[in-house]
This record gives C-alpha cells, structure tokens and sequence, in this order.
C-alpha cells in the first residue's frame, strides 16, 4: 500500500487520489482491470514473490493485500508502512509463491516483524523515509528466495513490477492473477523535487497509464542481472510526487540495495527458532527496533501507484539512534 490516506467504508468514500503509494497507510496496495492498474497477467513463474493479507475493518476494507519478497527461506522484505499503522490488522499469515492472490504457493505464519528503527511517514506530503522491513516466518519455505542486487541499475535500465494491487485508481478492486508490469528506473528528477534519492528509486512506466497501486506496497521491483534472472532491486513504496492517480505515475521504490546492511544484520542477529506459541492461531509478531508491536498496518493497503489511502491513525514513529 503506498501512503496515502483514504477514507472510506464498505464501497468506498474515495478520498484524494493522492500519492502514488506506499508508505504513510499501507493500507493495502490494491496496489501491487489487472492488479497494478493497466499491468497484464504473470507471464512466468516468480517463486519469490509474496503476499500478506491483512484488512482495515473499520474503514470498511476486509479483504486487503500487501506484497513482500522472498529473500532467504524463512524471511520475507516487505515495506514499514504495511506493518506500521494502526487500523490495518494481519491476517498473521504469508503466502509465499503463487501466480494466485489467495490460493496456491506455501501459507506461513508471521513469527516476528521487524520494522526499520528510521521509518518516517511522508503522509502524502513528503516521500517516506527508511519504508522497508522485514517478516520472519514461523517455518522455512522451499521456494527459491530473490538474490538483492549489488546496485540497482542506472536510470533508463528496464524493471518489472509484480503485485496483487488494486486495478482501477480509486477502489478496491484485486485480482485473483499476479500482475506485472514493465517499468524503468527514472532519474531523481523525474519524481517530484526531493522525493527521490539514493534509498528511493524513482520509477517510470513504460506502458501508458499503469503503475502500481493500492495493495503493490512492500511488492518486488526486479531487474534482470548479468546471469539473466531477476534481482530484486526495490519495494513498493509509494507515488513520485504527491495528488497524483497511481496511473500517472511515476512510482517511488525503497531501494533494496542501499539497506542490504541492515537486511543482512537484521536476519543474522535474529534467526533464532520461531516464537509462536504452539497451537496459537497467530504467530507472535513483534519488532526488535524498540518501536511498539504492530496492531494494524493500515497502511499495507496502498501500493505503489499513487492515489487513495484508507484514512487511519498512525502512530507516531519512535526514532532510534
């Protein structure tokens, strides 16, 4: 979900179709028609790719979306924002794998969440800062986990981005069948003046009117490495440039490159054995960045297109040193 703020109940008060999408609601990223508006069907197999379900029942969404990626086989990358908000709630699950939003692939249940310590919501005034965490599941998968590109490449090289997001602008409308669609990474001045930098990629579609959206955010951008397969190189954030439909783009992507540090750290000081009580129906989920437990992630529903966002109280972001 891009970070945006949308207020509505069950069919939808539509709200500023504002930023592209990620990080401010999460509010499921109908974003990541096609999911992605104007994307088209999966056209191979992308073992890597995940999605957490989570919903924003007082806002009158119930059946909401995040995406995520598969980077060792018991972790998945996703963005703060879809952990981060208050009024989205976990499903507790992930589903790991499928070209099907809810079928198929490998179900885990969330273990731990660990949200990055810097995370800012822009709240559509500002791109979101440090928007990237990480899920450990209760159990490792077999899927082949995505490597993380050394550098993400240099703007004008072809991308692709994969999620269950939102179809059309201003609703919720998911699709059954993962979505793709192929973009390029843009230079800095092509989102708007200081929202893109060298954690935030900005990104520009290739095909017209498309571009992630609401229930893409935390969702994969890739790009072919020198070996030919995908590498993962950015996640769903949110839009370019603020008031702005995810179809008119561009797209803001938290660069996975520039945080493999904290990833790397991260997964290594906490790979110890799931802590999901046995028989629990969800896995404990907590943070290690001495911010509080995750209640709602409302802003999961916003992806990386640009527009609406479920209207929800944030909490306030906790700084760390």
């Amino acid at each position: 979900m891009f970070s945006f703020k949308l207020s509505r109940r069950r069919t939808a008060r539509t709200a500023a179709v504002g930023a592209l999408a990620a990080a401010a609601c999460a509010t499921v990223m109908a974003g990541s028609a096609s999911a992605i508006v104007n994307g088209s069907d999966s056209t191979e197999s992308y073992p890597f790719m995940a999605t957490i379900p989570e919903s924003a029942p007082e806002q009158g969404l119930i059946d909401g979306n995040c995406g995520a990626s598969l980077i060792d086989q018991q972790w998945v990358l996703t963005a703060a924002h879809c952990l981060k908000v208050e009024g989205i709630k976990l499903d507790g699950i992930v589903r790991v794998g499928s070209d099907h939003r809810k079928s198929g692939g490998t179900v885990r249940k969330i273990d731990r969440t660990f949200v990055h310590p810097g995370y800012v919501n822009g709240d559509n005034k500002a791109a979101n800062k440090n928007d990237i965490a990480l899920i450990r599941l209760d159990r490792p998968v077999a899927q082949q986990p995505i490597k993380i590109a050394k550098q993400a490449g240099k703007p004008g090289t072809p991308t692709r981005l994969l999620g269950f997001g939102t179809t059309v602008d201003t609703d919720f409308k998911f699709p059954d069948r993962l979505q793709e669609l192929n973009t390029r990474r843009g230079a800095e001045s092509e989102c708007a003046p200081g929202w893109a930098d060298r954690t935030r990629l900005c990104t520009i579609t290739t095909v017209p009117k498309a571009m992630a959206c609401f229930g893409d955010s935390g969702g994969p951008q890739v790009q072919k490495g020198r070996d030919g397969r995908w590498e993962l190189i950015g996640v769903t954030s949110g839009p370019g440039a603020p008031n702005v439909p995810c179809s008119q783009g561009p797209g803001l992507y938290t660069s996975a490159p520039a945080y493999a540090g904290w990833i790397d750290r991260t997964m290594k000081t906490n790979s110890a054995q799931p802590t999901a009580a046995k028989g629990s129906d969800l896995a404990e989920t907590g943070t290690n960045d001495n911010t509080a437990a995750i209640a709602g992630v409302a802003a999961a529903l916003i992806a990386a297109g640009g527009g609406t966002a479920v209207a929800v109280r944030r909490r306030k972001t906790r700084r760390t040193a």
